[in-house]
């Protein structure tokens, strides 16, 4: 297998050319794309011919997209962390080419990285599927044009997939961690048996009792885990000058660890079997956001003055939300939306931020 990556890598450094800038991921991840371009068409027509294909449901096109772009995902995702992967150890321990000094991806974390890619590319395209279905109804899909549709796919997946893999920052890892969430929820409300779920609350798709249960607590752990390794890699780049900055961002990067845990713990723990532990851990996730975005100019203090008060505005806006449920004027699926909503935007916002502090520092040694 090491022998297998290490021929692969020769060739690809062959095609793409000198090593000479930034392009040449660009030029790789094309390589990459044509190659499974290649592999969709070959792969689709002898499959496809003969026949009419539905563009959406059972044994049709964007099922065949679908799980062949899962695949490719992951595929794809594999080969972009082999071509970052440097032969020889730097001095810290990093061996991944993650551009955050002083720390490095454990298994784990590159394990529900490339989960999320996948289950992007497998519903991403199973909605885009449906979607065209709705807009060309009853149309047949042929042969040829299907074969190039898939191989399209194929390679659209494959070269997304790679450029997030070999550019993997906390920035990206966060706007993954967005889409992942996005899209596994709404896949979760379309998958749900019962469509009025909404009138108790959104941990009502994951009861047992609900066909969306498994899509829906399975988002929450891998979303999870990705979240604790995000704020891992957010917080070594701050500048620590002294005792007080150190312990500022350990009780940061905790805090952040912290609502990880508690919101894989709400997947872990459907609320129709875990009632009280459930809500703890969702209440609990909430009190920790509200307890590090209060205290971050104590904690922080490089960071700027104007995210402090974005951060203050949004625990605003969750109070005030939790008032309007607590007198009946919003019902509770609205405030965990919203709130939801706030919690991953402002933590988006948070790793722009805390990089671009990092940067203004990046002279400084930055211990991790």
């Amino acid at each position: 297998m090491r022998y297998l990556g290490e021929k692969v890598m020769q060739i690809l450094r062959q095609l793409r050319g000198p090593d000479t800038s930034d392009a040449v991921f660009e030029a790789t991840a094309l390589i990459v794309g044509a190659v499974f371009f290649v592999l969709g068409f070959v792969i689709g027509w002898p499959v496809f011919w003969g026949r009419e294909m539905a563009i959406s449901g059972a044994g049709s096109i964007g099922i065949f997209a679908a799980i062949g772009g899962a695949v490719t995902a992951l595929l794809a995702f594999g080969l972009g962390r082999l071509v970052v992967r440097p032969a020889v150890v730097a001095p810290d321990g990093t061996r991944d080419g993650f551009s955050v000094p002083g720390d490095r991806l454990r298994w784990y974390d590159l394990a529900a990285i490339a989960f999320a890619h996948v289950a992007i590319a497998y519903l991403g395209w199973l909605g885009i599927a449906e979607l065209l279905e709705r807009s060309f109804t009853d149309a047949p899909v042929f042969a040829f044009p299907g074969a190039v549709l898939v191989a399209v796919a194929f390679a659209l997946t494959a070269y997304v997939t790679f450029l997030s893999a070999v550019a993997l920052t906390p920035t990206v890892l966060s706007l993954v961690l967005a889409v992942f969430l996005v899209v596994g929820a709404f896949a979760a409300m379309l998958a749900s048996s019962d469509v009025h779920w909404w009138r108790d609350n959104l941990s009502a798709l994951g009861m047992s009792t609900n066909s969306a249960s498994v899509a829906f607590n399975v988002t929450l752990v891998i979303a999870g885990v990705m979240v604790t390794t995000i704020s891992r890699y957010a917080t070594a780049g701050l500048p620590i000058d002294d005792p007080i900055d150190r312990r500022g961002r350990f009780v940061v990067r905790g805090g952040l660890i912290l609502m990880g845990i508690f919101l894989a713990c709400v997947g872990i723990f459907p609320v129709d079997e875990f009632f009280l532990v459930h809500n703890t851990v969702a209440t609990g996730m909430v009190v920790v956001f509200a307890v590090v975005v209060v205290g971050l100019p104590w904690f922080l203090r490089a960071i700027p003055r104007v995210f402090v008060a974005f951060g203050w505005a949004y625990v605003l806006v969750i109070v005030l939300l939790a008032a309007f449920f607590a007198v009946g004027y919003y019902n509770l699926t609205a405030v965990e939306l919203i709130a939801a909503v706030l919690i991953f935007s402002w933590i988006i916002v948070f790793l722009r931020t805390a990089g671009s502090v990092g940067t203004e520092h990046r002279g400084d040694p930055v211990p991790a």
